[in-house]
């Protein structure tokens, strides 16, 4: 799963056409890969500029600042630099009409979690690219599957 959290001023992301079309974007960067749709969760948190520090000071309000943590567990990079470089490509192009195009500041970061300690539904995902995962994926929900292991909690 792709667990996305996006820090924002109150003045941002104010609609909820403009959350639609971010979320969908970022949602997008795993599609296209051949995760499925349910498995990216995006979070808009609004803070107010008076609550977010930058070097021990206030952002203007006149040039938002928007912090995006990105969670990964369905799949990992494995420290490989060119996959990380178009890991990063892919996230710089669908975050760039929402906050580079308007001039905002931003910042962006992505942690793995270890897949072993991740359940939907009480169900241990399938392996990446497998076809029980192209099932989840076709249904775009989590379905009981074969050989889940001693790894379903």
């Amino acid at each position: 799963m792709p667990l996305w959290s996006i820090y924002h001023p109150p003045s941002t992301f104010t609609t909820p056409a403009s959350k639609q079309l971010l979320a969908a974007d970022i949602t997008s960067i795993y599609t296209r890969g051949g995760l499925p749709a349910f498995y990216v969760v995006v979070n808009f948190i609004p803070v107010p500029t008076t609550d977010t520090f930058i070097g021990g000071q206030n952002p203007s309000p006149d040039k938002p600042f928007i912090r995006f943590v990105a969670d990964h567990i369905a799949i990992h990079l494995e420290n490989d630099k060119a996959r990380m470089q178009r890991v990063m490509g892919s996230i710089d192009a669908a975050l760039g009409p929402h906050v580079k195009e308007k001039g905002y500041d931003w910042e962006v970061h992505v942690d793995e979690t270890p897949r072993g300690l991740w359940v939907i539904n009480g169900l241990v995902p399938p392996p990446f690219k497998s076809e029980a995962e192209k099932r989840w994926a076709e249904l775009n929900r989590p379905v009981e599957w074969e050989e889940q292991g001693d790894a379903n909690l």
